[in-house]
């Protein structure tokens, strides 16, 4: 038995696990040439939620970040995680655009792509592992381990074979709920490894707290390659900590030969990048063995959590937990994963606050139910999928083989905001962000989301529930503003406390009670109230508004789609009559309870 082989994912699934994919490149660099001379297998440095948080929050191409980091990491091979037909985004795209991304992302520097779909259907990996081999990259077939009745042994070693029949150059087994127990993980392994002569890598989410006793059982089994997260990035919804597993097989057969002494310089390093993140950090990331029980994905619990507080209605987050499993049971037991965790668990939200299961559907499940993801590992509930999609039936066929080739057109609709091909694929990825994107850079007005700052112990800012500093222009003047504390009352108002010029200051902020008809994101709506006010179910943002004042409409007609945790709802109308008043707009922010659209009844 050779040496075990580390990849270790402290610029991808380490901080996407923990601080909600936040780090920025800035922090990325500075270690780089430690990273680079650790001798790891791979960094992986790419691809997961980590396109979409850099055009979305951190106001940086994730172009750019590749090439930075493969001129940073000249000695080490840098890997993605690429989500087959979906590659990085929420649905499936064109042949063309997957061999396009693929293409463009080995030549700015990604060595391994780690391949797979959230359904295991391999029909989805085809392209893009085809797209790999042709760009000379290291295609890495990947299995989203779980359990079902229909997730057996047999299940996932044919789909192994299938993906060396493929073209696959190794195999993984991703965990990504952290559902492994050591004892399975040897009978996965040895299964697999008894059958396909490919090395075998472990991808392992520490949530439940066995991460690190699978990948020893693993490596037991035949497995060569471990994904490990430097320890301050590590553990809880993360993965094994790096320096751990390196002791752990010190003066073994298995040594893998990492110096401890350079992997903790580098730990130390990110301890103290962490804190920059301070804000992103959640409860729910910590170990928690129940995911045993819900098998929600760490990332998926702090998702969840934000969504409900954002509501108000954190308190029913085990109700949610509880409805997920019968959410995933009723769709056919997919595994939770990237997009299908966000499908279950926005539906598992839906269910429980709307207090009548599948009184609101997304349109994503609406899609998943008619085969626009692929094949579901099992029978769906043949009640849910009427309520969804009435008599019509599912796609037979691989998905994307109904989409005509989008690049020409993407080209086009972008236009001269695209100076590259890479920009092209930016939009294609997330259209409505991605030109935003595109747009805020063309005009120099890319700002990142704030970052609050880190509380200094002792200090008069450490005891404020929130501290900043600014300084403000009016009519030629300056003022230096310090922001000390915020506060609220029981009549729903808010107190912010701060210094001007060093003078404590207080300001009462009371929110105005009725709807500013002149603007539809300038004032507070109306509470919904009548049987022809429609609000939402959860807060969000309105993709498309369906209907115009004076319209006439029909009960059940779609009037409104609203984005949730990435996932579309249409908002259909609860009564016939009239629209009276549309009171949003496309892009504008919308909480429960709000009048979103009034009709008036006949």
């Amino acid at each position: 038995m050779s040496k075990v082989q580390v990849t270790d994912v402290i610029l991808r699934d380490a901080h996407q696990s923990l601080i909600a994919t936040r780090m920025r490149t800035e922090d990325m660099l500075p270690i780089c040439d430690k990273l680079d001379a650790v001798g790891f297998w791979s960094l992986e440095v790419w691809g997961g939620a980590t396109f979409d948080a850099c055009v979305r929050f951190l106001k940086e191409d994730p172009w750019e970040r590749l090439r930075a980091l493969r001129k940073a990491l000249p000695n080490t091979r840098l890997q993605m995680l690429l989500r087959g037909q979906n590659l990085l985004g929420y649905r499936h795209y064109a042949d063309d655009v997957v061999e396009a991304f693929v293409a463009k992302a080995a030549e700015n520097g990604i060595d391994v792509f780690r391949v797979f779909d959230a359904l295991n259907d391999l029909r989805n990996l085809e392209t893009a592992i085809k797209a790999v081999k042709k760009a000379g990259k290291h295609a890495q077939g990947t299995i989203c381990y779980t359990t079902s009745p229909v997730h057996t042994l047999e299940l996932f070693v044919e789909q192994a074979q299938a993906l060396k029949d493929m073209g696959a150059d190794s195999i993984a087994i991703k965990d990504m709920a952290g559902l492994l127990t050591p004892y399975a993980t040897y009978d996965l392994v040895k299964a697999i490894k008894a059958n396909v002569d490919l090395p075998l890598f472990v991808h392992s989410h520490s949530t439940a707290g066995l991460a690190p006793l699978c990948q020893l059982k693993a490596i037991e089994a035949g497995a060569e390659h471990i994904d490990t997260a430097i320890s301050s990035f590590a553990s809880g919804t993360s993965h094994p900590a790096t320096e751990s597993q390196v002791a752990a097989l010190k003066g073994t057969q298995w040594d893998t030969g990492l110096d401890l002494e350079l992997l903790t310089e580098i730990a130390d390093y990110f301890k103290e990048v962490r804190k920059k993140y301070h804000q992103f950090e959640s409860e729910f990331t910590k170990e928690d063995v129940s995911v045993q029980i819900n098998q929600v994905p760490g990332g998926m619990m702090s998702n969840l959590a934000n969504q409900l507080k954002e509501q108000h209605a954190l308190d029913r987050i085990r109700e949610v937990f509880a409805e997920i499993p019968r959410v995933r049971e009723d769709l056919g037991f997919p595994p939770l994963v990237t997009p299908t965790s966000q499908i279950v668990g926005t539906q598992a939200v839906l269910n429980v606050l709307a207090g009548e299961r599948y009184k609101t559907i997304t349109n994503e499940v609406k899609r998943y139910l008619q085969g626009g993801y692929g094949q579901p590992p099992a029978a769906v509930n043949p009640a849910v999928r009427t309520k969804a999609i009435g008599s019509e039936q599912p796609i037979e066929g691989r998905p994307a083989d109904g989409l005509g080739a989008e690049m020409a057109r993407l080209r086009k609709d972008i236009g001269a905001l695209a100076k590259s091909e890479e920009d092209v694929l930016t939009y294609a990825m997330f259209q409505d962000i991605g030109k935003q994107f595109l747009e805020q850079r063309e005009a120099g007005t890319l700002v990142p989301e704030a970052l609050e700052p880190i509380a200094v112990a002792g200090s008069a800012k450490a005891s404020a529930s929130v501290s900043t500093e600014f300084s403000i222009d009016v009519h030629g003047e300056t003022y230096q503003v310090e922001i000390t504390g915020i506060g609220g009352d029981s009549a729903g108002k808010r107190h912010i406390y701060l210094t001007l010029d060093g003078m404590p200051e207080e300001v009462l902020i009371e929110s105005l009670n009725e709807y500013d008809a002149g603007s539809s994101a300038g004032g507070k709506r109306a509470k919904a109230s009548g049987p022809g006010d429609i609000t939402t179910a959860m807060p969000g943002n309105i993709v498309d508004v369906l209907v115009n004042v004076g319209d006439e409409v029909a009960a059940g007609q779609a009037v409104l789609i609203t984005e949730a945790m990435k996932m579309e709802t249409e908002i259909q109308a609860p009564i016939a009559g009239k629209v009276a008043g549309v009171y949003v707009a496309k892009g504008d922010r919308v909480t429960p309870g709000e009048t979103l659209v009034e009709i008036v009844p006949h």
